[in-house]
């Protein structure tokens, strides 16, 4: 097949198949109505969308007959979907700022998510023409993401405390009322149209996912250079996103060394980019960079339980003693 893949057929067969699920999961949000996701639901949808993913990925080796390509999408969905992570607790941190209800939580996400769906698919077809026209641009984003890795491992991770920036920077230009008024974005109130604390969430959520874009863009240009597979790795990714929020967003110090973990992934697609800079010949097969991600989550994500499990132990010992 082509490598413009992204406007034949095969490609707005796949728009189409995201508006359909966007449209079957907003039908059964106004069915059921906003209300808190218990974990077995969230926990069942989750389990939907990774299936679906990988069902696409089956699929596409039957269209593609090319495991490479195959491969690279397989990749690319891991690593988008390991990065997405951290955005969840992000996520926590502004529902906490914004004192969101936890019941309008699900709706903000869904719109939210939404947006960012549409700001990525935009900052993909940039990304795609720049490296089309400037070839050595795709250094320059190997070279940014492993430094962004490094910071990673200085910072410890994107999730900060306190109030993010993105809301400071979405108060300035949106007038919000303090009253949430459900479902509403906004309301008129003394003749003028004012904007209700759930709009400037959706805002703040779509901000926060194009300022995490900056690094995963990059990163899956990385993993190929196709856009089809960048943007369906992507919208695999994010879709999947407002469900497993429901699922982790709890669960974030049981998850301490992931961010150490996606920061070496970082790092790894950063070498990997720069690599055919200094030796053509120097090109990291698809295959051997999915066992590399796959090892480096592994890692971190084991390291993480056994934290987890050891300062939990430590946490009952005092109280063994007190009942002594």
């Amino acid at each position: 097949m082509g490598g413009n893949e992204l406007f034949s057929p095969l490609g707005i067969g796949f728009c189409v198949f995201i508006i359909g699920a966007l449209a079957i999961d907003f039908g059964l949000l106004r069915r059921k109505g906003t209300h808190v996701v218990p974990v077995k639901e969230a926990a069942a949808w989750t389990l939907v969308w990774i299936v679906l993913a990988i069902g696409f990925g089956i699929l596409m080796q039957w269209a593609w007959q090319d495991a490479t390509k195959t491969t690279e999408y397989f990749v690319g969905y891991l690593v988008e979907k390991s990065l997405s992570v951290d955005n969840i607790f992000v996520f926590t941190i502004i529902f906490a700022a914004l004192k969101t209800p936890k019941k309008l939580q699900q709706l903000a996400l869904m719109w939210g998510i939404l947006l960012a769906l549409v700001l990525r698919g935009i900052m993909i077809l940039i990304g795609a023409a720049l490296i089309e026209r400037f070839e050595w641009i795709i250094w320059v984003f190997g070279g940014f993401l492993l430094l962004t890795g490094v910071q990673m491992l200085r910072s410890g991770g994107h999730a900060s405390e306190g109030e993010p920036s993105a809301i400071k920077l979405a108060r300035r230009f949106i007038h919000v009322n303090n009253d949430y008024n459900e479902e509403r974005f906004w309301i008129i109130k003394a003749g003028r149209r004012v904007f209700t604390p759930i709009f400037l969430t959706i805002a703040v959520i779509g901000i926060i996912d194009l300022v995490f874009a900056v690094d995963s863009i990059p990163a899956i240009f990385g993993i190929t250079l196709d856009p089809f597979i960048v943007f369906t790795s992507n919208a695999f990714a994010i879709l999947g996103l407002r469900n497993l929020y429901f699922l982790l967003a709890d669960a974030k110090d049981r998850f301490h060394y992931l961010s150490v973990g996606l920061a070496f992934v970082l790092m790894w697609i950063g070498v990997k980019m720069i690599l055919p800079a200094i030796n053509h010949d120097w090109k990291v097969p698809p295959l051997v960079s999915l066992v590399i991600v796959l090892s480096i989550l592994t890692v971190s994500i084991v390291a993480s339980l056994l934290r987890t499990k050891r300062v939990a132990r430590k946490a009952s010992r005092p109280a063994r003693a007190r009942k002594r």
